[in-house]
């Protein structure tokens, strides 16, 4: 009898250990099933999305709101970045996407400075308004031959 009641107790610790771990795995591949229909996408279309990664955070006035979800090329050939944020974060229509570097040679990121609209972008709208990367590399070529 005293043998089952320490296998139960160590069976309930194994399975509140396996929870823990899936939790927090789930946590820091920065993936909740808690915040499921608390967040909305847009896009934002830019001519070039170079160095930006998917997971990049976006930030409003310093502050994280949301990740890029997607990067994709349009038709147009232009980069097309799906920003999946937080549904208390409101968007003005007339609000500019940044790509901006974290540090001198950091990560790169979407900043979002708004605009002065009264009028919100909704699911799947489009920021119109970019600026895309700068690139190191070719602002260094363009002076080491001369073409600045």
């Amino acid at each position: 009898m005293k043998k089952a009641n320490i296998e139960f107790v160590v069976g309930v610790f194994l399975i509140f250990g396996f929870l823990a771990f899936a939790y927090v795995s789930l946590q820091f591949g920065e993936f909740s099933i808690f915040t499921a229909g608390q967040n909305y996408t847009i896009k934002a279309d830019f001519d070039n999305a170079a160095g930006l990664k998917k997971g990049a955070i976006v930030t409003i006035a310093g502050v994280s709101v949301g990740k890029v979800s997607d990067i994709r090329l349009t038709p147009e050939q232009r980069a097309e970045v799906a920003l999946y944020l937080s549904n208390d974060v409101h968007i003005t229509e007339d609000a500019i996407a940044s790509i901006k570097t974290q540090g001198i040679i950091g990560d790169k990121y979407i900043r979002i400075s708004q605009g002065g609209a009264d009028t919100y972008l909704k699911e799947g709208e489009m920021i119109t308004e970019t600026e895309s990367a700068v690139d190191l590399e070719e602002l260094i070529s363009k002076y080491i031959f001369g073409k600045v």
